[in-house]
């Protein structure tokens, strides 16, 4: 074999193994053959800005809360702020109909809403109200508010107490309690309401 063709012979295995490049090798950039941009898809919506607003100064909401099947309710929460959650919302349908939040599901354009949803993530960028259906489960129906409980008579005080019995007794009954006697108690308490009497009788 000439010696031409033993070089081209190991120039071609050559080829077949892979380069090895030292630590300190370089590349000009400007060689590398020119490639298309790659760019990202849009999202199909956008992503909003942060607001800087100031604290107080975000809008409040009005949720309107129906329901057309039983129990009918309408119900009407104003001022609302953002974070507010759907269980908030239910909770304060309980406080007005006394339906447990459990029973109850919050629908919005007939879908349902998770109670840790807020309604800064279910409204849009301008909305200032919003409406949700009220489903109610498992048969639970609106319960009427309780009536308040009336208030307790007025108890007489001052002259008029002593014009009761009841002032009397407990007068026997604290001395009884005093005294161990209940002879002496009857007696002094007795002679303090005859004593009471005649000054009245004769003031």
């Amino acid at each position: 074999m000439s010696e031409t063709a033993f070089a081209q012979t190991f120039l071609a295995s050559l080829e077949s193994r892979p380069v090895r490049l030292s630590a300190d090798h370089f590349e000009d950039p400007k060689s590398f053959p020119a490639r298309p941009p790659y760019i990202i898809p849009r999202m199909p919506k956008a992503m909003s800005k942060p607001n800087n607003v100031a604290p107080g100064s975000e809008r409040s909401i009005t949720v309107s809360l129906k329901s057309l099947r039983n129990p009918p309710l309408s119900i009407k929460l104003t001022s609302q702020p953002l974070d507010t959650s759907i269980l908030d919302i239910k909770n304060n349908i309980q406080k007005q109909t006394r339906i447990p939040a459990a029973k109850t599901k919050l629908l919005h354009n007939k879908k349902p809403i998770p109670d840790s949803k807020i309604l800064k993530e279910i409204l849009g960028e301008t909305d200032m109200s919003i409406e949700f259906t009220v489903m109610v489960i498992g048969g639970a129906a609106a319960i009427p508010p309780e009536e308040p409980e009336a208030a307790p008579e007025a108890q007489p005080t001052g002259a008029h107490a002593l014009q009761t019995d009841e002032f009397w007794s407990d007068l026997k009954g604290f001395l009884m309690q005093r005294l161990k006697d209940e002879a002496e108690a009857e007696h002094l308490s007795g002679l303090f309401k005859s004593s009471w009497q005649s000054n009245q009788a004769n003031p």
